[in-house]
């Protein structure tokens, strides 16, 4: 744990932290304060943030101002559903573009969808907001969307799909209930997805057998990597692999909330185990595997946020298997929900429950 002291600093808390090894002192800094269920955050080339809003606002803070943009989607805003993530295109020097994921609402429900739209040049609208991908068989209820955007290193986009609280869909290949979607660009399927041959598989599937992913991220290698929900204890760290399953509801280090044992234990051959687990829960949501330089010490370690227990944790990755290490706790981490690596090597993160965004340096 991490000792802090608190600071003023422009009507909210900033926090110098001293860790217990003696590390250089940790400062978290807020950066945009006042905001209302934040879910998804990425900045900009220019040092500007994108902040989506659960309701279905997406914000620009630039230059200590903070502005609603228009053009953002009409969500289906209920329980966990909403305006979700936001990711920066690699090249949006030159196409402006950003994905975002949303519950979109359907007929009888609502389901998870990968969108994109250009940010205009003024800086005060999203233009040509555009479905990419909108998965097969919504579903009524507002449990367990996902959802992680992460566009990998050739340029495909990686979104993840929770079970929708339909646990044995996330088995079915015919659905996207309970899967990581592997698209290009353009909303198309990728030539080399796992299922693009098989009969009675969707072709956007890259891997299934997944609860509730809200953390996805990349490490130094390229290899995706998730935080996902579990049930009672149970939620996981999973190295992502091309066509495999993950288990769920099968297999299980997680129980019911009523206590009663889930699936058929905690392993099963052709299923997937996790490369560590937290039993109690977390709650854990964003991800990021840290490549930055103003913490030497922890490049090529993954950050996890918990919105359950206030806390950042920092995890070792040894080859396909994590370890956690170390939880980052103070004020500023109550409900953390996103985090991002900055260009100069800061982390930033969402605290839900302070309503704000903070910048985490030294």
């Amino acid at each position: 744990m991490l000792k802090f002291a608190h600071l003023t600093f422009s009507l909210m808390l900033a926090f110098v932290v001293v860790s217990l090894d003696a590390r250089a002192e940790t400062t978290f800094t807020p950066v945009v304060s006042g905001l209302d269920e934040p879910w998804g955050i990425d900045l900009l080339p220019d040092g500007s943030l994108l902040i989506t809003e659960k309701d279905g606002r997406v914000l620009l803070w630039r230059a200590g101002t903070l502005s609603t943009l228009g053009g953002a989607p009409k969500v289906a805003d209920g329980g966990q559903g909403g305006l979700l993530d936001v990711t920066v295109a690699r090249d949006f020097n030159t196409s402006r573009t950003v994905f975002f994921s949303y519950s979109k609402p359907q007929r009888g429900g609502a389901g998870t969808t990968l969108a994109s739209a250009r940010l205009s040049e003024d800086g005060t609208r999203l233009e040509d907001f555009t479905d990419l991908f909108e998965m097969a068989r919504g579903s009524s209820g507002g449990r367990h969307f996902g959802s992680r955007v992460v566009e990998a290193e050739d340029g495909t986009l990686f979104m993840t799909i929770g079970d929708r609280g339909d646990r044995p869909e996330a088995q079915n290949g015919g659905s996207h209930i309970g899967s990581i979607i592997r698209v290009n660009r353009d909303g198309s399927v990728p030539s080399d997805n796992p299922f693009t041959s098989s009969t009675g598989v969707l072709p956007e599937i890259w891997s299934y057998g997944h609860r509730n992913p809200q953390g996805a991220g990349l490490d130094g290698n390229g290899r995706l990597w998730t935080a996902e929900h579990g049930a009672r204890g149970g939620d996981e760290i999973n190295l992502i692999r091309r066509g495999a399953n993950y288990g769920w509801p099968v297999i299980s280090y997680g129980r019911h909330y009523s206590g009663g044992k889930i699936g058929e234990g905690t392993s099963k051959d052709g299923m997937q185990q996790p490369a560590s687990y937290w039993d109690p829960s977390i709650a854990p949501s964003g991800l990021l595997i840290y490549q930055g330089q103003m913490f030497p010490e922890w490049r090529g370690d993954m950050f996890v946020g918990s919105l359950k227990d206030d806390y950042i944790a920092r995890l070792e990755i040894s080859g396909e298997t994590t370890r956690e290490v170390e939880q980052i706790s103070n004020a500023a981490t109550e409900r953390v929900r996103d985090i991002i690596e900055a260009p100069d090597g800061s982390i930033w993160f969402i605290s839900v429950g302070n309503g704000a965004v903070y910048r985490m340096s030294r």
